[in-house]
């Protein structure tokens, strides 16, 4: 049975296993927990992107700004074939690529390398226009998001200004584990929806309702997938 066709408890088992290589300090445990099953559903039924295809200017783009506690991230590229299994056990050791954020010229498959938080998204609309002045129309543009880090003034304008112009290749997963300072029921939605953009709330771990979240249409807006998942603290 290859990776793919395993059923939604088994792909779960599995990234465990993968992520339960990862050992050493600063692991952020709950960023990297929260964020397991919406990166699954996202890479093994929608992105269209392979480790043969890392490269090529028509894949579709994936940026993870949430890069504090990439475990998950790295075991989900594990399973995927972009990085061998044998790297997990270094992960953040000092002569290992897998650190305790992603470095894009380390990691195959990595658009991006992250640091402080809220740059993410401004990058990801960057990257649709600029895929976009190339005449590339058809390559999607996904970046992951925490609910804390949507705090960060730079994804007010970066929100504004992508539904304003009706990116609608681009499309953000907020990954929502009641961890931001400032937020209020639904108001992560709401702050998108009056942006102009397309939404959808889910179940942070239910792969249908992912899979559905992430195919629903959206033409001439942007799309915001909110996964809700169990609190950090709980």
């Amino acid at each position: 049975m290859t990776t793919t066709e395993l059923t939604p408890a088994a792909a779960r088992r599995d990234l465990r296993r993968l992520m339960a290589l990862m050992t050493g300090a600063e692991k952020h445990g709950p960023a990297a927990t929260s964020t397991l099953d919406a990166l699954w559903v996202l890479y093994d039924r929608v992105l269209r992107v392979t480790p043969e295809t890392a490269e090529a200017p028509g894949r579709d783009r994936f940026l993870l700004s949430k890069g504090h506690g990439p475990m998950a991230y790295y075991a989900v590229l594990a399973a995927k074939g972009f990085v061998p299994e044998e790297w997990l056990p270094g992960f953040g050791s000092y002569a290992s690529p897998l650190g305790h954020h992603p470095d894009r010229t380390l990691v195959p498959g990595v658009e991006i390398g992250s640091g402080s938080l809220g740059h993410g998204l401004p990058l990801a609309v960057g990257t649709a226009l600029g895929l976009r002045a190339q005449g590339l129309t058809d390559p999607r543009v996904w970046v992951l998001v925490g609910d804390a880090e949507l705090d960060e003034g730079s994804n007010h304008e970066a929100i504004a200004f992508a539904g304003g112009t009706g990116l609608d290749t681009l499309h953000v997963l907020v990954v929502d584990n009641s961890s931001a300072s400032h937020a209020r029921p639904g108001g992560i939605a709401a702050r998108f929806e009056a942006a102009g953009w397309s939404v959808e709330t889910v179940d942070g771990r239910d792969h249908a309702a992912l899979h559905a979240a992430y195919t629903a249409p959206h033409p001439g807006r942007p799309l915001a997938v909110v996964a809700r998942v169990e609190p950090k603290n709980a």
